[in-house]
């Protein structure tokens, strides 16, 4: 059973109209639809009162090409054949028995030549840790399977190009004190912990996480951060990150926004995690009722591939939406993993469709050993250009580079502009048809406006 209280509750708004005749049965029938085909079978354990059933019902999971999955339930029934629905959903036993060797890799999956070369060495930059939940995602044959190679080292990481770097963003050369890295002059970076739930492949603070890297911080290093925000009235804007701020327990994070909130020039607190896609069981009803406590709270979430976007997700992100927590997207774009406008397009598609906004796409950071990720900054490019215009406007994310050296992100985006024809400005749509645009006012005289008629 999932720890603390009952589900968050949506407020329900009276109106002065008459409810239509059967309006509360459908509505009660509806819920009863949403319940059995999410709520069942491996993810009722996760919840505080599942539907009363004679016998639970399988929750089915389709992949991009609409085969219906069940891979999560024969993967447990293979390697945790012992494991109650209580247990597996238990957000702590899944950290407790992470996969992080190969004696437990080899046990679930058939592994490569090149895989095991990789897991055997000891010179990995980044140690090895998968959640039961997301090993159960992976192809048990198959190494080259999108979501088996964002977290199973292979020994292209032990290669290094000239232009990576450890720190290849700077983080270090803006960090006025430990755990904080202050590169815009109004939001800061607080990293809170040393520890993720599953380790990506191409993370960019490899260097910080995981190995000997603390669950969480020494006080010390903590209080120096606070102090350091406390004095900076600038600041009104701190992102959570580590390591995963989800991964600490519900105490030590409340304890955490209790002290930012305190802060007066602090408006908003956001969380940057990658938690609700590893580890969903992460999102009780405990938590997201904590977390409720302390708006505004944004929550930024790293979904790589579609496949990623199981019940068990949904779920989570539905509860953490529900509560008034807005959530976004951020993506790495990967080769060989995401770099397809299909892929692309059903990963944006599904997120929207469990309240999450696509926000940011990266381009891969060239950090060390991720040669064997990173796309040509073309290939980035082409993606948005292929999802503008076909798909919704708010499921496009931002494509952004996050410049080496501390320059921040700059977005990039296709030529739209193509050019100018007298007054006309010459723009280019979706399907490459070219449109004029009668930009008169770059070529008129400016007017001298009163203050009082300013457009605000």
């Amino acid at each position: 059973m999932s720890e603390g209280g009952g589900e968050v509750e949506s407020e329900e708004y009276g109106g002065e109209e008459p409810e239509p005749p059967g309006c509360r049965a459908a509505v009660r029938a509806i819920e009863q639809i949403r319940t059995a085909n999410i709520t069942q079978s491996s993810v009722s354990g996760f919840l505080e009162c599942p539907p009363k059933r004679t016998k639970p019902v399988v929750p089915q999971r389709r992949s991009g090409n609409g085969r219906v999955q069940s891979r999560t339930q024969q993967f447990r029934r293979t390697f945790f054949p012992g494991v109650s629905n209580a247990e597996w959903n238990d957000w702590r036993w899944q950290l407790r028995n992470r996969i992080r060797n190969l004696r437990d890799l080899e046990r679930c999956l058939r592994l490569s030549e090149d895989e095991r070369d990789a897991v055997a060495g000891n010179r990995r930059p980044l140690p090895l840790a998968i959640t039961p939940y997301y090993a159960s995602l992976l192809d048990q044959d198959n190494p080259f399977q999108p979501l088996r190679r964002t977290v199973v080292p292979t020994v292209a990481e032990f290669v290094r190009a000239r232009e990576e770097a450890e720190d290849p963003l700077g983080e270090e050369a803006h960090s006025p004190v430990p755990n904080l890295v202050h590169r815009y002059p109004d939001r800061i970076l607080f990293l809170v912990t040393g520890l993720c739930s599953s380790y990506c492949r191409f993370c960019t603070r490899a260097r910080i996480v995981g190995h000997h890297a603390p669950r969480r911080f020494d006080a010390a290093r903590v209080e120096a951060a606070l102090e350091y925000i406390e004095r900076t009235p600038e600041i009104r804007d701190v992102l959570l990150s580590g390591g995963d701020p989800l991964t600490l327990s519900d105490d030590e994070l409340e304890w955490l926004l209790v002290r930012l909130q305190r802060i007066p020039h602090v408006e908003v607190v956001r969380i940057g995690t990658k938690v609700p896609a590893v580890l969903p069981q992460r999102v009780t009803p405990a938590l997201v009722k904590m977390l409720a406590r302390y708006h505004p709270l944004w929550m930024s979430i790293h979904f790589t591939h579609p496949d990623e976007i199981t019940p068990e997700v949904e779920l989570a992100c539905g509860r953490l939406a529900g509560a008034g927590i807005p959530l976004g997207s951020q993506t790495v774009l990967l080769a060989g993993i995401n770099d397809e406008v299909e892929t692309m397009r059903r990963l944006v598609q599904g997120l929207m469709r469990i309240r999450v906004r696509p926000y940011y796409l990266y381009q891969c950071d060239p950090i060390l050993g991720s040669a064997h990720f990173r796309t040509p900054v073309a290939k980035g490019v082409e993606i948005i250009a292929g999802l503008r215009g076909h798909t919704s406007g708010y499921a496009v994310p931002t494509y952004v580079i996050d410049a080496p050296g501390g320059g921040g992100k700059i977005p990039l985006l296709p030529a739209y502009v193509c050019g100018r024809e007298g007054n006309d400005l010459l723009l280019a749509n979706y399907e490459g048809r070219v449109f004029r645009y009668p930009d008169t006012a770059a070529r008129a005289p400016r007017r001298r406006r009163d203050a009082r008629c300013a457009v605000v």
